[in-house]
């Protein structure tokens, strides 16, 4: 059951990505294709979560989820929020730091062995530097520029903005209670996808 709750918030959330790649093919906004690539990440890394509630966690899932969940997701949300505003300088910035994230992802060696059901603890598993370090940078600076634009923008766009941070914080609180377990996850991250996306085509 933990399994199909995961997989359905992901499905949920990469049509809704698709949606926003749609509204970019049409508009030819970057910042729409830097959130659509946001929720692409966040599918991708609750997709992992839902293989390893299904066949087991292994070092392929561990992987795949700190990539797109720990390492891509706020990054590029935060991108799309500069991006929205005019700051152009976040795409190169989002896509160098894009492969290194993919690097680390790949190249990292883990600790310990991963196995069973329940959503592994990254700190038991990467050592601080490089992977820990890289996914604290990327999370903080995303965090900031999703959070200071809204912010910032909130008198101009309430309700768009207002809906960006709702979806935000439920992201985070999601990460934050990973722990708990993937049908707990998977509820934080479908709802949190909804409010991100009907956030961005508020603003949009």
């Amino acid at each position: 059951m933990e399994a199909l709750l995961a997989f359905g918030a992901a499905l949920l959330t990469l049509r809704l990505s698709g949606l926003l790649a749609a509204r970019w093919r049409a508009k030819r906004a970057p910042n729409l294709l830097a959130w659509s690539a946001g929720l692409a990440a966040y599918a991708l890394g609750v997709a992992a979560i839902a293989w390893g509630a299904a066949a087991g966690w292994d070092d392929r899932a561990f992987r795949a989820y700190y990539l797109f969940g720990g390492l891509l997701t706020a990054p590029l949300l935060g991108a799309g929020s500069l991006l929205g505003v005019g700051k152009r300088l976040a795409a190169p910035v989002v896509l160098v730091y894009a492969g290194v994230a993919v690097g680390v992802a790949i190249a990292v060696p883990l600790e310990g062995s991963i196995t069973g059901t329940d959503i592994p603890d990254a700190q038991e598993h990467l050592s601080f530097f490089p992977a820990r370090v890289v996914a604290l940078v990327g999370n903080i600076a995303g965090s900031v520029a999703l959070v200071a634009v809204a912010l910032l923008s909130l008198r101009r766009r309430p309700l768009g903005n207002s809906l960006l941070l709702a979806g935000f914080l439920l992201a985070a609180a999601g990460s934050a209670l990973s722990g708990l377990g993937a049908s707990e996850t998977a509820a934080f991250v479908a709802l949190a996808a909804v409010l991100l996306y009907l956030g961005t085509i508020a603003r949009t």
